[in-house]
């Protein structure tokens, strides 16, 4: 590309304001004149400022009209010399965004006798679509025209089915290339947009499992690679869509693993971490290196390293729809991990190639803000930012018909941009789950605007990982050495709140969450240390059985509070990374599901699976409100160790009146006298009674480290 030699340098910074930079040895920086040229004629500009700016004389210039931020103008000055008008600050003003926000199509609306491509380009001075024929390669640019809001337009009329596909455009006298924000498949590693039918590619979503309250979800995540890639996980693609879809696989000992296995567990929602097409994971040499899949390139293009096929656009559509319709036939939803945060480069997402500037946040020094840690902050405030994520929630709705998202870094996006994504989800599904990091991160954004825990009552009907319960239940994520409730630490402070669904159980004023389905319980997920590495770390020296008492409790715990339940995959077999915190290019070695480990624990994971059925048969431990929490929970401590937290007068919600749930993190055995009436044993040590109730007389032991449960059945009739 041939570089641009300018004298000095013009930029749009408002419709009508024109910052100047003359450099010192043009003319000493001096000029007391300038005129703006477009095909409108000529407009004198007004200066209104003259300062000093490193070794440019800098002028603010004021149009006495407003300029089409898409059109191409000449900066001239009074010593006859001139410059083009480049795209400036304008782009992050409210004014641009009100003047070309458009609400027509985009993307490619395709048919087998024509199609029409729609590019949002309002900064462009000239766009080509560059068509390439999968057969013989040829490449053809085809001119787009220009409609109103900056919108760039053309239609084909002719089969294109197969076409790879990009724009040129042409900003600040600068041709860049980029492929469609807005492509729904790609060449291999994403090169190229590529021109598909969805409609071959359709499914039928089958009938679900009523879903009555969010509360009465059990979320599993886990990574599609990590599902299915251990040598010994019986599944025949393993690492892929189809190896994640195959049904009855077994180990070598002939116990269930993969999607059976999930079925098994009695979970309701399988998340999935990013399914998006992602960074830094060759689709052509897929086991070189590994990744989460938190590099996002492409937003509504499945990943291709998980298909069978990465060269066949079609494979990887078919092969999610098919994973997807797979999991929900067994009457699990899917939950897609979603990462509209950030992207993996700034320079390199085709948001910044067609409209550089605009789709990312900047400080107050023009710098690119950088609260995601990864360089880039999506701008989701603006209104075309904003569209684009509404518009990919739905087509993920629509097209590959998930039940849930899990947004990715929450707290970086705005709380108008989330409200309208429960919005579109209840428009479609009032059961589909919506639920994120709420992290109060450092971006430019009021604290106020942010989709952070402290706005949750801005963000009804949308949850939040619960990091309190997080910390104070297992300890602190960023202290390896301390531990939390769970792991024998007596000094946590809201326990009681943290047990019923963080509501402020005696003072709502005092809770996380105004509901309880806010609230996303958890002591383990991808992020940082297993629960099995942490314990590791803290208690060096106990037995291992020890350990797994340890482990077992804080899992039971995330099962019987109030709140939604959420799962790691492995979690209730012990899950280890061997002491990797942050595994997410780790090899699959180090995340890979160990199903060997799960063989060796079959007694835990038969525990963890009654645990399961015992919260589903019992919808006291699954209260829909805070007003149902109050008014049936109460948390008595016999010591900062050894709680007792009852459910009382619920024999509306099933066959118990009183539910005591007898919590003993200590390192003692505990006895209580029970009070006056026929109780029976629901859960004690690692038994859980689903039916056939043994009888409790006068007193009950609880034992170390472990859970107690004791009921009260209502009177007949």
């Amino acid at each position: 590309m041939l570089s641009i030699k300018r004298d000095y340098y013009a930029y749009l910074d408002e419709l009508s304001v024109i910052t100047i930079l003359l450099p010192y040895m043009y003319h000493g920086g001096e000029a007391n004149a300038f005129t703006v040229q477009g095909d409108e004629g000529s407009i004198s500009l007004t200066i209104k400022a003259k300062e000093t700016v490193q070794q440019y004389a800098k002028y603010t210039c004021i149009s006495s009209v407003k300029l089409d931020a898409g059109k191409s103008y000449k900066i001239i000055d009074n010593h006859n010399g001139s410059t083009d008008l480049q795209i400036g600050a304008v782009i992050r003003t409210k004014e641009f965004d009100e003047r070309y926000f458009y609400e027509g199509p985009l993307g490619i609306q395709y048919s087998t006798e024509k199609s029409s491509f729609y590019l949002w380009a309002p900064t462009a001075q000239q766009v080509k679509l560059v068509l390439q024929n999968p057969h013989d390669h040829t490449r053809s640019e085809i001119p787009m025209s220009r409609q109103d809001k900056g919108v760039w337009t053309t239609e084909l009329e002719q089969n294109v089915d197969g076409f790879h596909y990009t724009y040129l455009v042409l900003i600040n006298l600068e041709w860049r290339e980029a492929v469609d924000p807005y492509a729904v498949a790609v060449s291999v590693n994403g090169e190229k947009g590529v021109i598909v039918d969805l409609g071959k590619t359709k499914t039928v979503k089958p009938i679900l499992p009523d879903l009555p309250s969010p509360v009465d979800s059990i979320i599993y995540e886990t990574h599609i690679r990590d599902f299915t890639i251990h040598p010994n996980s019986g599944a025949d693609k393993k690492g892929t869509y189809q190896g994640a879809a195959q049904l009855g696989t077994k180990t070598s000992t002939g116990e269930s693993t993969g999607l059976s296995y999930v079925k098994e567990l009695g979970v309701t929602h399988l998340e999935l971490l990013p399914v998006h097409d992602f960074e830094e994971v060759d689709e052509l040499n897929v086991f070189k290196r590994y990744n989460w899949g938190y590099n996002p390139s492409h937003f509504n293009v499945p990943e291709g390293s998980y298909s069978t096929d990465p060269t066949n656009p079609y494979a990887r559509i078919m092969e999610l729809k098919q994973l997807i319709h797979a999991v929900q036939e067994q009457g699990i939803r899917v939950i897609m991990d979603v990462v509209y945060n950030h992207v993996y480069k700034k320079e390199d997402s085709p948001f910044e190639k067609i409209l550089p500037g605009y789709f990312f946040r900047y400080d107050s020094n023009g710098m690119p803000a950088n609260g995601t840690g990864v360089g880039n902050d999506i701008a989701s405030e603006r209104l075309m930012v904003r569209r684009y994520i509404h518009d990919s929630v739905r087509f993920w709705l629509d097209e590959y018909q998930v039940d849930g998202f899990r947004f990715d870094l929450m707290g970086i996006l705005d709380v108008v941009t989330m409200r309208g994504v429960r919005e579109i989800c209840d428009n479609t599904d009032k059961d589909i789950l919506v639920f994120g990091e709420g992290w109060n991160l450092q971006t430019p954004l009021p604290d106020e605007e942010k989709a952070i825990i402290s706005n949750q009552e801005k963000l009804p009907r949308i949850g939040q990982f619960n990091d309190q319960f997080r910390d104070q239940m297992k300890g602190s994520t960023f202290d390896l050495k301390n531990s939390g409730f769970a792991l024998g630490n007596g000094s946590m402070p809201n326990v009681q709140d943290l047990l019923t669904g963080s509501i402020g159980l005696t003072d709502d004023k005092a809770g996380m969450f105004m509901e309880p389905i806010q609230t996303i319980n958890y002591v383990e997920s991808h992020d940082n240390y297993t629960l099995w590495d942490k314990i590791e770390a803290c208690f060096p020296d106990i037995e291992d059985a020890h350990k797994r008492k340890k482990h077992v409790l804080a899992t039971a715990l995330v099962l019987l509070s109030q709140g939604v339940p959420f799962l790691h995959s492995g979690q209730e077999f012990f899950r280890t990374k061997y002491g990797v915190e942050n595994s997410y290019k780790s090899p699959d070695e180090i995340n890979r599901l160990d199903w060997d480990r799960r063989d060796a624990f079959l007694d835990n994971v038969q525990f963890i699976k009654d645990l399961i059925q015992l919260r589903k048969s019992l919808a006291a431990l699954r209260l829909q409100s805070a007003d149902l929490i109050r008014k049936h929970a109460s948390i008595k401590f016999h010591s900062p160790l050894f709680v007792e937290y009852t459910l009382s007068e619920v024999g509306s919600f099933g066959d118990w009146e009183t539910l005591h749930i007898l919590i003993n993190a200590d390192i003692e055995h505990k006895k209580i006298d029970l009070p006056e009436g026929k109780w029976k044993l629901l859960l004690m040590k690692d038994k859980v009674y689903l039916h056939d109730f043994p009888d409790v007389e006068e007193n009950v032991d609880i034992y170390h480290t472990s859970i107690t449960i004791i009921g009260k059945k209502k009177a007949a009739g």
